[in-house]
């Protein structure tokens, strides 16, 4: 199934807050592969993850639970998590 257009832009920015965040010079939001694991690929550790979670919960405006953070091991991951999050929202 094609990815929405929200779904594209929510995965970059994701890419780029980490690109921010964890200061990577090697790789661009165009080139970061959604599905690479960030901790086994990346080496992020738990200490960056909190750091990426804090900075999107305050963009987004959502709350992001630690007992998640071992779920989000990819872009696309996290992606999907903030997008049920936000649907969630909207709703109530």
């Amino acid at each position: 199934m094609p990815e929405s257009k929200e779904a594209r832009e929510l995965i970059f920015r994701i890419a780029q807050v980490i690109i921010e965040e964890l200061k990577l010079e090697e790789i661009t939001p165009e080139t970061f592969d959604p599905d690479m694991d960030l901790v086994d690929e990346l080496g992020v550790d738990s200490m960056d993850l909190a750091t990426v979670a804090l900075v999107l919960q305050d963009e987004y405006g959502v709350s992001i639970d630690e007992d998640d953070y071992p779920t989000l091991k990819s872009v696309r991951l996290i992606a999907e998590y903030l997008s049920a999050k936000l649907a969630a929202g909207k709703k109530g």
